[in-house]
């Protein structure tokens, strides 16, 4: 085998599994983060000995690949846990996912009437072509469905209109649900019939998502990768054909050139094609600039009570708060609160860096949390004594339109101009991947550098999501939620908590 030199960029899920399957085959890697931990997203925070995701990251896959690369890293702390997830909505709690009876009958006889009445109506008249979202959705559960359960709500999160997310994103995320078939088979539950549901149960770190990364980040670094925080990429420098070089600055790899043969990268591809050196075609430089991203925030709360809710976590739909998901971290795994009296919170925002949001002080978003804590009715503001703010730049990738078409430029242009750099994970190819496609992608990567040629694209476009279970499935946006229009200003609380 040739001699081999890997860089890659990134130590998140998809670099650290790419660094590992090629060790696995003797050829040890180089990885950069630009952070100063590991992990990317599915990091853990530690906050007073309070744990907490960025986001809540269950581990689930139907790649048995993936799985076994999971409890290799963490054998007995990889636990088993119960699933429990709620809608708020109009001061009550809905199944989730979405049970069509409860649903149905919490809303009322007359909204439920009308819920029907809209169902049919839009199968009489759907609206064609589906170019974006809201119609996606409208034609498969009826424009007042829609309007309950998807539109403010998925609005919350990505801060654009559903008329501005392409039909793309749903049909990856919802698939081949409708109303009919759930009440079809609420009523008659055929064994024949199979369809998708989010598991009920689901593997999760003990000690949450960050002892898996830091676990097998130790792991490379014993087996002689090398991995580099607070090191970002500021050059990816290339010539006759290739990448040759990455150009950091600061943390472990001070100011350094980085060479190699073979190129990972899981960065932003907007940052990568910024870093390019000589400058890529406008055209390419255009394209990049037009993607985007939603940036989040988790602020989190430690309440003076041992149990607050049931849930692992409840979407709020609720309009008169900002807050688009709550985590229950205890409920996660009891080794993530330090006292058992107490119980940590987190309270998940999307926004975008230039809002104003974006840039109030952590102590304005710790009074703000506690305010839709306590209108929400989950916790008084006398029994909230902590809190921690997190944000989390481009942490989702945003299919606005025009997306695709920039995204399949780039990938052209670089599969022929630079063929030893792969783009790997959810922001390195601008695609909405779970963690477990993201693993799959960079071990496919790592393969091709061993002499495979899988193509890293193809992961994530199955005709069928990857949980599947006889029963009913959902929206699901792990670690991801929904939202308002981009704006300087935030709905207000009631003030309860305000001093």
């Amino acid at each position: 085998m040739a001699h081999k030199e890997v860089v890659i960029i990134g130590a998140g899920p998809a670099g650290l599994t790419a660094a590992y399957e090629l060790l696995k085959h003797g050829v040890p890697a180089t990885i950069v983060e630009a952070d100063d931990v590991v992990g990317g997203l599915a990091r853990t925070v530690n906050y007073k000995d309070y744990l907490f995701d960025i986001g809540g990251h269950r581990f689930f896959t139907r790649w048995n690949e993936v799985n076994q690369i999971w409890h290799e890293i963490l054998g007995s702390a990889f636990v088993l846990r119960e699933r429990l997830s709620r809608i708020y909505y109009r001061n009550r709690f809905f199944a989730y996912p979405l049970k069509p009876l409860d649903a149905l009958s919490g809303l009322g006889c007359r909204d439920a009437a009308l819920i029907l009445l809209s169902y049919f109506h839009a199968h009489l008249f759907p609206d064609s072509p589906e170019v974006n979202l809201e119609q996606w959705v409208t034609n498969r559960f009826g424009r007042r469905l829609y309007e309950t359960f998807f539109k403010a709500y998925t609005e919350k999160v990505w801060g654009i209109p559903c008329t501005e997310i392409g039909a793309e994103w749903a049909a990856q995320r919802i698939k081949s649900l409708s109303l009919g078939s759930a009440l079809y088979n609420a009523i008659r539950r055929p064994k024949d019939v199979r369809i998708k549901s989010l598991i009920d149960r689901f593997h999760y770190p003990e000690r949450g998502p960050g002892q898996m990364w830091e676990t097998l980040a130790h792991k490379l670094r014993t087996n002689g990768c090398r991995v580099l925080l607070s090191s970002p990429v500021v050059r990816v420098c290339h010539g006759s054909r290739k990448v040759t070089h990455l150009v950091t600055s600061g943390g472990e790899a001070a100011s350094q050139d980085l060479a190699g043969t073979h190129f990972i990268s899981s960065m932003p591809i907007r940052d990568l094609i910024e870093a390019m050196e000589p400058r890529p075609p406008e055209d390419i430089q255009r394209a990049a600039n037009s993607l985007h991203y939603r940036d989040f925030m988790i602020i989190s709360l430690i309440v003076n009570r041992k149990e607050v809710m049931p849930d692992n976590w409840i979407y709020v739909h609720d309009p008169g708060v900002r807050v688009g998901r709550i985590q229950n971290f205890k409920n996660w795994s009891a080794a993530m609160v330090p006292d058992p009296s107490k119980t940590c919170l987190g309270m998940e925002y999307f926004a975008f860096e230039k809002e104003a949001f974006w840039a109030r002080s952590d102590q304005e978003l710790i009074e703000l949390a506690k305010n839709e804590l306590a209108y929400l009715g989950l916790a008084r503001c006398d029994e909230i004594e902590d809190g921690a703010v997190v944000r989390m730049p481009k942490a989702y990738p945003i299919y606005n339109g025009g997306w695709a078409e920039s995204v399949g430029k780039i990938r052209g242009y670089l599969e022929t101009h630079m063929p030893n750099l792969q783009l790997v994970g959810r922001n390195g190819m601008h695609k909405y991947n779970n963690q477990d496609h993201s693993m799959m992608t960079a071990l496919y990567g790592a393969r091709n550098i061993l002499g495979a040629n899988h193509d890293l694209w193809a992961v994530n476009t199955e005709p069928e999501y990857h949980e599947q279970k006889p029963a009913i499935d959902e929206l699901e946006t792990q670690g991801q939620r929904v939202p308002f229009r981009t704006s300087s200003e935030t709905p207000s609380s009631t003030g309860v908590c305000e001093p």
